[in-house]
């Protein structure tokens, strides 16, 4: 057993690989100070973890501070380089008990060390936090070969949520709720969404992504993440998808079953989501040049040749070299050409990121929206 001062968490143990781990509650004000980072100056092959990405730390903080009271994060991993000891509860629960840590032990992350700096940087702001804990798994360190071969472990088989999964999923950001919705109730999104891949097989029967309706309402209303929107401005994007089904007749017959949706992608750039994205942006500047009469402008998209083959209009702007392109540029000047070309807008209508258009009132039409007339 550890003599002198020592750090005392309830715990549970376990075995994987033949090796003993620890599961055990730390309070975040103790888990702050507790936990040290390899130094960022020393080379990578003596250090046991990455370097912190700073830029990532507020972000996460944030997340904690404004859900105050629905966060949620997951275990921490950290060896412990000391001579820790466990003592059972009792003879019968041999693997419930106390992890007994000298003072003198150190504790490296090997996973967890940006939710550690951000948990640091909210507890600055909410001090409260402090008495509020978090799960760790602990490691007993075999040296630096073993830490380092841990963390290469536990992140070699991460992998990221696809976009439109966490789109699905987020509850909190409006935006998502609203691209949710389009998808169940707006007829040209309905029962043609693929919910969570961000891309499209060939023989996929869906004609959007969830990602890209998100992508393109956000482009259309003007919106940061997380900023609220209004009952207009949701009446805004339902009408205005609705409208565009309209005047484009491929998207008609893919609603209504009359034509494969894997021929559409093969033949029609409209079929891929940097045209629905451009949509969104030219849409923008549409909403901005005519707030009272942008409606009477939408039936100009029958004018345009929206076939793949029509390369005089798509080359360097949805396509490049015969394929699509999702790259920034192409996107802008694919949604320019909507918007100086088929609409006419003035170059002075183009609108920044700060400066968003006025949504106009909602004129009552019919859209398509389940159980509502608006």
């Amino acid at each position: 057993m550890a003599h002198g001062y020592t750090y005392n968490f309830p715990a549970l143990r376990g075995i994987q690989a033949g090796r003993e781990y620890f599961t055990a509650i730390c309070p975040l004000g103790l888990l702050t100070r507790l936990f040290v980072f390899d130094s960022a100056s020393l080379p990578a092959e003596l250090r046991a973890q990455r370097t912190l990405n700073t830029a990532r730390v507020p972000e996460i903080a944030r997340y904690v501070v404004e859900n105050r009271h629905s966060y949620a994060f997951s275990a921490i991993t950290a060896c412990i380089d000391g001579d820790a000891q466990f003592a059972p509860i009792e003879v019968g629960a041999p693997d419930i008990g106390t992890l007994v840590v000298p003072m003198t032990a150190r504790f490296v992350i090997n996973d967890g060390q940006h939710r550690r700096a951000a948990l640091e940087a909210a507890l600055e702001e909410q001090p409260d936090l402090a008495d509020e804990t978090i799960s760790v798994v602990f490691f007993i360190d075999a040296g630096l070969k073993r830490s380092q071969q841990l963390f290469a472990d536990l992140n070699k088989h991460a992998v990221k949520p696809t976009k439109s999964i966490g789109i699905l999923y987020d509850s909190r950001d409006p935006m998502a709720r609203l691209a949710r919705e389009l998808t169940e109730q707006c007829h040209l999104f309905k029962n043609l969404t693929e919910l969570e891949q961000t891309s499209i097989s060939n023989r996929s029967l869906k004609l959007f992504t969830l990602s890209s309706i998100y992508l393109a309402t956000q482009a259309l209303l003007g919106k940061r993440k997380g900023q609220p929107i209004t009952e207009e401005e949701r009446q805004t994007a339902f009408e205005y998808w609705t409208l565009l089904m309209e005047v484009i007749p491929e998207w008609q017959l893919a609603v209504k079953k009359k034509v494969s949706t894997w021929e559409l992608r093969r033949d029609y750039v409209h079929a891929h989501g940097v045209v629905l994205h451009a949509l969104g942006l030219a849409g923008r500047q549409l909403l901005h040049a005519q707030p009272d009469t942008w409606r009477e402008s939408l039936p100009k998209l029958r004018e345009v040749e929206w076939s793949r083959s029509n390369t005089a209009v798509w080359e360097g702007r949805a396509m490049t070299g015969s394929k699509m392109s999702r790259s920034s540029i192409h996107l802008q000047k694919t949604a320019d050409y909507l918007a100086r070309d088929v609409w006419k807008l003035n170059k002075a209508t183009k609108v920044t990121a700060e400066k968003r258009p006025r949504v106009p009132p909602h004129t009552p039409i019919t859209v398509q929206v389940e159980g509502t007339r608006s």
